[in-house]
């Protein structure tokens, strides 16, 4: 099945991250069904790194629509985000868990966990589980043949909106996406806005 395409990408970042939910991120020989996602705006958005990083915004200018964006969180976790841009404003996307789906005897031994709800609920289990690091940083999701986003099977989904975690700046903005009673997701949802999708 082909993957999705720049044009998924260049619409605007809060639609997009929605509609993240429920694509299956094939990385590799592992895969796994997107059951959150997190949204960042590049412009007046204090969380997003481009509101203090020069370099990220370099990023943004350069890229196109879909190129993914890798960095370490205080130093010990991957993170993988990809670039939104080509609507009315631009924006990352963190990918912040999967429901594994194929690789997973890989992804338990890469993690050296055996439960499979927690080898991918969280950003930085999920690139560990799938050997994600900065080796990866602006390829394009859109056009690598090792990693790809396939579409939502159904538009019969619930998708949840919560408000954003682990940030202090711009935390009660509700751009934490995910899927409806899912046991996959990072946290639980706290403080749902709207069903969304």
């Amino acid at each position: 099945m082909k993957g999705l395409s720049q044009d998924f990408f260049a619409t605007d970042p809060l639609e997009c991250a929605q509609h993240l939910i429920g694509t299956t991120l094939i990385w590799g020989r592992c895969s796994g069904v997107v059951v959150e996602s997190e949204a960042y705006l590049t412009e007046n958005d204090e969380a997003c790194h481009t509101f203090k990083r020069a370099s990220t915004r370099d990023f943004v200018a350069r890229n196109e629509p879909g190129a993914i964006y890798i960095y370490l969180n205080y130093g010990m976790h991957w993170m993988l985000n990809l670039l939104v841009k080509g609507g009315s404003r631009s924006g990352l996307i963190l990918i912040r868990a999967l429901e594994p789906k194929t690789g997973i005897g890989l992804m338990k031994a890469r993690r050296g966990k055996e439960i499979l709800r927690g080898l991918c609920s969280g950003p930085g289990k999920l690139t560990q589980a799938l050997d994600i690091t900065n080796r990866y940083h602006e390829m394009s999701i859109c056009d690598d043949s090792r990693c790809r986003l396939l579409p939502c099977r159904t538009e019969e989904i619930a998708v949840v909106a919560d408000t954003r975690i682990g940030i202090t700046r711009s935390a009660d903005f509700p751009w934490r996406f995910t899927l409806a009673e899912s046991p996959f997701v990072s946290v639980r949802v706290r403080n749902a806005k709207a069903r969304l999708r």
